[in-house]
């Protein structure tokens, strides 16, 4: 089951949407985006019944919406609104780096596209470039508002403190734009992102359609606990067990122990009879 919000002014999803979702095998699609669409999947309307699992990124309201359905119906985890931060040294492209944060810009709003680098002149080679790139963006107008509210240019003393701070803020999209001879050594100190792009060919746009990574990630410093999206996001995983009278007898006496330690007399009886049992 899928949904996908309508095109403006019209009833109807995208062909284009629609023949992605015929691709990959859904035979069940709603046209409803928003917060409502998270609503209608947890508690279920007339039309759709509600599901086990919703899975997928949105604005600042369906995030919300997400977190707070979270209980009633599984989630991923918080997907949105989209960020990335860039780790760039002077020997970083400022156009190349100003494109990558307004490619996030234009998303949404809410959007965060950020900077970090070590060489203040390059950041304000970046502000300059941005301004610029602004003026040729027919999404201009949500561009210019999230690099208005949210974008950001930080100054660190060095790698080292650009590489904590990333750790830090573990971002959705994380490029790393720094001398071909700091590469590795950087990459390897990195270990809170959603997803990692690295060198200045790998633009996060590629990730976004065709590089083969999964596209939802978690935002807002939840890629400190959570991974993107994967076969791995749709799969529970159950346990089972049983006991044989050789078990019980292995095993029974320390868990006798155990709960009488905890004083929960119950839990050790249901050992004890059993055991009494075998005798």
């Amino acid at each position: 089951t899928a949904c996908s919000p309508v095109i403006k002014g019209t009833e109807h999803i995208h062909p284009k949407t629609l023949v992605a979702m015929d691709i990959a095998g859904i035979d069940e699609i709603y046209a409803v985006g928003g917060a409502q669409a998270i609503a209608a999947f947890s508690y279920g309307t007339d039309q759709i019944q509600p599901v086990n699992l919703i899975v997928g990124p949105g604005n600042s309201f369906v995030t919300e919406a997400k977190r707070q359905c979270y209980g009633k119906v599984g989630i991923d985890f918080v997907a949105g609104p989209s960020e990335v931060l860039v780790i760039a040294d002077s020997n970083a492209d400022p156009d190349i780096v100003a494109a990558d944060l307004l490619a996030q810009s234009e998303h949404d709003k809410e959007a965060k596209g950020i900077v970090v680098t070590t060489d203040e002149g390059f950041g304000q080679a970046v502000i300059k470039a941005v301004e610029e790139q602004l003026e040729q963006l027919d999404t201009r107008e949500i561009a210019s508002r999230s690099w208005a509210d949210f974008g950001e240019v930080l100054l660190a003393d060095d790698l080292e403190e650009a590489i904590a701070y990333a750790n830090s803020y573990a971002p959705e999209h994380l490029e790393v734009n720094v001398a071909e001879t700091q590469l590795e050594q950087t990459v390897g100190a990195l270990h809170n992102y959603g997803s990692l792009f690295i060198g200045g060919n790998t633009a996060e746009v590629f990730g976004d359609y065709a590089s083969g990574t999964n596209h939802t990630l978690p935002t807002n410093g939840y890629a400190k606990a959570y991974s993107g999206v994967s076969l791995d996001s749709f799969i529970r995983k159950i346990t089972f067990q049983e006991i044989l009278p050789e078990g019980m007898k292995a095993i029974g006496p320390a868990i006798e122990e155990m709960a009488a330690n905890e004083l929960l007399d119950a839990h050790k009886n249901a050992v004890t009879v059993r055991l009494s049992s075998l005798k």
